[in-house]
């Protein structure tokens, strides 16, 4: 594994300070090998700080990183000033019109969202499982975008590294919660392997929606986490073999 951080960069967010994150260029050891910078895991202190240090200084060095205690949620939230890591938010979604604020969002499979009305001097982050996908946790962050000077017609949004459908096979159960909530969602879903199972895509799924709101430009920049073991965390890779913890990357972005 490198020792080297390269953020992957969109070109939809074009010059706004921004970066997705993977494992490599981390000092965690074992099964969270890498860049592991979740607070919520049970790697040692010190290297998730020293990683989230690192993973601030790859993207925006001398920023104040901000992140939340992530709840699967619609709620969004806006920053003026940091959290002490014991005094986060509980809410998936962050925007600010503040400079050196780097806001960050973490994820092990679900879809890492970065917002950037660049005229209106505002961003936005977003971490959109399944169940905040559905619920609007994207819808929350264009509107408390809003709240702050920005327009969704000039809103731009990147989608980080995320779960492919490929790679996530869900049951008739779940598939039937998204037709029922829309019977045109049932177009990111294809025939699973198994009978009665189905593979969901949730990038498109979350594009799909982000669209709809209103976003002009959206970028979705096609990278499996669960596939891709050297580059990033999966928390369904790590289920399926019985692993005991999974680490988290973070994607970043700030003015």
């Amino acid at each position: 594994m490198t020792d080297t951080i390269t953020p992957i960069r969109s070109a939809a967010l074009g010059d706004t300070i921004h970066g997705f994150l993977g494992r490599q260029g981390g000092v965690s050891t074992g099964i969270h090998a890498g860049l592991n910078v979740g607070l919520g895991s049970d790697d040692d202190r010190e290297a998730i700080r020293e990683n989230r240090r690192r993973a601030v200084t790859a993207v925006a060095p001398g920023a104040a990183l901000v992140t939340l205690h992530q709840v699967h949620s619609p709620d969004a939230v806006a920053v003026t000033a940091p959290f002490p890591d014991d005094a986060r938010p509980h809410a998936d979604a962050l925007v600010t019109d503040r400079p050196r604020l780097l806001l960050g969002i973490l994820t092990a499979d679900c879809v890492p969202v970065l917002f950037a009305d660049k005229a209106a001097g505002v961003v936005g982050a977003a971490h959109a499982g399944w169940k905040g996908a559905i619920h609007g946790v994207t819808d929350a962050t264009i509107a408390a975008m809003e709240k702050l000077g920005a327009q969704r017609e000039r809103i731009t949004a990147a989608i980080g590294p995320c779960i492919a459908r490929a790679s996530y096979e869900v049951d008739e159960g779940f598939f039937r919660r998204f037709a029922e909530a829309a019977p045109e969602n049932e177009r990111f879903f294809t025939d699973g392997v198994r009978a009665g199972h189905h593979q969901f895509d949730i990038e498109a799924y979350v594009t799909a929606r982000i669209a709809a709101a209103g976003v002009a430009r959206v970028e979705a920049l096609g990278l499996d986490t669960y596939a891709n073991e050297d580059r990033f965390y999966s928390f369904r890779r790590a289920t399926h073999r019985g692993e005991p913890g999974y680490g988290r990357q973070i994607s970043l972005i700030g003015l």
